[in-house]
Order: structure tokens, then C-alpha cells, then sequence
């Protein structure tokens, strides 16, 4: 008989090594199945890609030459399922030879079964002596990310927990942990529809280090405040809470769709605009701008493992140059003395320091971040006057996104 979880993972392995589709996109591709199956195998898919180079490690002595992507693929969910998922052993070997054959890989049904029997045999002994959070990040980061590099690998092998971000006057939803920062916090695996207040849309889900960057912004009632590549919303929400006037810029039709929703189901206004913000001429300059720039997305990895595997150092380069588009127009937006918080969900040094240097030249300086005003976490601000979070960051509580986030003022 087919398994539904393990076929639907490897579908998605496919769609992510093969193919660079990001594992939420192929996710949203699948066939319509049981919405058990299907958390059951994106939670399957991510732990392989989260893990990848450990499995690959394991796998390796009990490989004569290498086998097919598809048969590796394989492989890597057997092992995934015996070694971090608790998977019996049976069950894992069974499961994985019954895919070899219903994906036409028959004729190496029997290198899968040999090969998981042996691991199994092993089982977690075989992690012992890796270096765990070395295997699994590809060398460009590893590098990248200098002196923090073990500390947010090491972090990436765990599953996130779920941060919400509350409605003023709110009170935190039993079961939560209630951050410095103001977020609340569920362990992993919590559906933020079981939360007290999701329906009636008193929250939101947002990282802790996600909702920085709006809190930072400080937008006070009745300032005109514009929100840049403003989808999902979760900003804008806290910009619109706050008693600001925002508008929200978005160019994806599709998301700009997800957007609107959203504000609604949090009864909260926003001027929501479908439009290019680096073609976009406001009818008035604003008091704030918050720029959330699209980026490579490295400071996520926690939560969508799939990055690591998909993007390469060229991507880097070319969000860079997209990131100082952007700020030239939020430039244009911003009235003399306006401020502007540019910040990225990346790790990537490029995309941090240098983009507020380059601002420059658009009329933008630097006004580095105070103390006081990341009193609540202290850690994540920069001698420079930054703010630079990891995944290492708050590890006795389960970590955060990786963000930066700079404030600038119009010259």
C-alpha cells in the first residue's frame, strides 16, 4: 500500500533539489490529500533538508557508487525517519522499498532495503562522531557567516518554535511564553489555529526578530507611514495598530490579495496599493517608510530549510542591487527629517552594512540605534547602531530569525 506522507515527501524533495522550487511553493503544488498526511510530510521533507548533509554522511559508507538523485532521495527519508523522526525501524525500511517501486526505481529496491537495514542497525550511534552543524550548511554560508557561523548552524538543526505578534491591549493566550520583545511564543509543532484569538483575529504569526523592525520604527497616531514589499501583512498590521496612517505597497497581485485578507481578518485599515515601490510616485511625502526589502532570505532557514539548499552566492549579488533600488525610492518617499527603517531576513553581511553606506548617496544617514531602545535585547544591537539578530540568539529559549535592520533619516 502507498504512503501518503512519504510519497508527498519525496515529491517534495524533487521539487526542491531538482527542480529550486521553494518547498512552501511545491507544498501549495501537491494533489489535495488529508491535512494530516500533508503536515506530515512537509514535516518530513524539511527534517531531510534541514539534515541533509548528516544523512548524506551516514548513508555514505554503506554506498558503493553514487545512486540516482531520485534513489538518494529515497535514501534520505529512510534515514531521516530512523535516525530524527523515531521511525521503527521496519516501518522506515518498508516504506522507503515500497517508493523505490511505485516510483519506477524497482531495480534498486534492493540497495534501498540493504542499505536503511544497515543504518538502522547503526541507528543514532551513527551521528556520534559528525560535525553536525558543519555537514549541513553548504560552505558559502558557513564562511559567510564568520565567528556566528556554529552558533546559527547549530541552531538550524532544531524546529522553530511560533512566535505570534498580539493586538494592542490583547493579553497573551494561555500556553504562550511572553517575550522581552513584546512577541509570544508557542513550542514547535503548535497550530496557530488551535491559539485562543487566532479567528477572532487578535494576532498574528511573526517571528520575534520579524517584528523588530515595525517596533523600531516607533510610528506614532496620525503620522503618514508607508509600508515597501508590504505582503503578508504582519508589519503593516503593526504600523496600522500603532495608530498610524499606512499605506501598504505590494507588487505581487497574488499576494497583494493575501494582504487585504489578512487586514481584515484583524480588522485593521491600511491603504493598500498594487504597484512596483520603485516606480511608485506617492501624492504626498510621508513621515516614516519601512522598507522590508526582498533579500536571499538566509535568516529563515530555521523555519524554511529548503533556502540553504536553493540559493547561491550569484543570489546574493543580485538582491543587493534590487536593495538599493528600493532605497533610492523610499528616499524619494520620505520628507526632510523622515525616517526610515531598511531591514532584511538575511544573514548575508553583504546585504546589511554596505546597503546603508550605499543609502547615502540617495540622502540617507545613518542614525544608529540607542540602547534604550533594545533594552530587550541587548545582544542584537551592533557597535555600529545596528540591529543584527541570529538563530543563535536566545538559545535557552529556542532562537529567533536571523534579521538586520538599520534606521535612516532623510538629509
Amino acid at each position: 500500500m502507498p504512503d501518503p506522507t512519504r510519497e508527498s515527501a519525496f515529491d517534495l524533495l524533487n521539487a526542491v533539489l531538482e527542480r529550486h522550487r521553494p518547498l512552501e511553493e511545491a507544498l501549495d503544488a501537491l494533489p489535495p490529500q488529508e491535512a494530516r498526511d500533508r503536515a506530515a510530510a512537509h514535516r518530513l521533507a524539511a527534517a531531510v533538508l534541514r539534515r541533509m548533509g548528516t544523512l548524506d554522511a551516514v548513508l555514505e559508507p554503506f554506498l558503493r557508487k553514487e545512486p540516482p538523485e531520485p534513489v538518494r532521495n529515497i535514501l534520505r527519508i529512510g534515514a531521516a525517519g530512523l535516525l530524527l523522526l523515531e521511525t521503527p525501524g521496519h516501518a522506515a525500511v518498508a516504506t522507503a522499498v515500497t517508493l523505490a517501486k511505485r516510483r519506477g526505481l524497482t531495480p534498486f529496491a534492493g540497495l534501498v532495503n540493504a542499505v536503511l537495514r544497515k543504518v538502522a542497525t547503526v541507528g543514532p550511534a551513527a551521528l556520534a562522531d559528525l560535525d553536525s552543524p558543519r555537514l549541513d550548511t553548504p560552505a558559502w554560508l558557513w564562511t559567510a557567516w564568520g565567528q556566528a557561523a556554529r552558533a546559527i548552524a547549530t541552531a538550524h538543526q532544531i524546529e522553530a518554535p511560533l512566535d505570534v505578534t498580539l493586538k494592542p491591549g490583547v493579553a497573551p493566550p494561555e500556553g504562550g511564553d511572553l517575550l522581552p520583545t513584546g512577541s509570544v511564543r508557542f513550542p514547535a509543532g503548535t497550530r496557530v489555529t488551535d491559539i485562543p484569538g487566532f479567528e477572532a483575529g487578535d494576532l498574528w504569526v511573526q517571528d520575534a526578530a520579524a517584528a523588530m523592525p515595525a517596533r523600531l520604527l516607533a510610528p506614532q497616531p496620525g503620522e503618514r507611514v508607508v509600508d515597501l514589499c508590504a505582503a503578508p501583512g504582519g508589519k503593516t498590521a503593526q504600523l496600522a495598530a500603532a495608530g498610524a496612517n499606512v499605506t501598504a505597497i505590494e507588487r505581487d497581485p497574488g499576494r497583494i490579495e493575501r494582504l487585504a485578507a489578512n487586514l481584515k481578518r484583524w480588522g485593521l485599515h491600511a491603504d493598500v496599493i498594487n504597484a512596483d515601490a520603485t516606480a511608485w510616485t506617492p501624492p504626498a511625502l510621508f513621515d516614516a517608510v519601512l522598507l522590508d526589502a526582498p533579500c536571499s532570505a538566509t535568516g529563515t532557514i530555521r523555519r524554511h530549510p529548503d533556502v540553504a539548499r536553493i540559493k547561491r552566492p550569484r543570489d546574493v549579488q543580485t538582491v543587493t542591487q534590487a536593495q538599493d533600488k528600493l532605497l533610492e525610492a523610499a528616499a524619494a518617499m520620505l520628507r526632510k527629517d523622515g525616517r526610515l527603517i531598511y531591514a532584511v531576513c538575511s544573514l548575508q553581511p553583504e546585504e546589511g552594512a554596505p546597503r546603508v553606506e550605499a543609502a547615502a548617496k540617495f540622502g540617507l544617514r545613518h542614525d544608529p540605534f540607542r540602547p534604550e531602545e533594545l533594552a530587550a535585547l541587548p545582544e542584537a544591537l551592533t557597535k555600529e547602531g545596528f540591529l543584527r539578530t541570529h538563530p543563535g540568539l536566545w538559545r535557552e529559549r529556542g532562537g529567533m530569525d536571523g534579521f538586520f535592520a538599520a534606521r535612516l533619516i532623510r538629509t
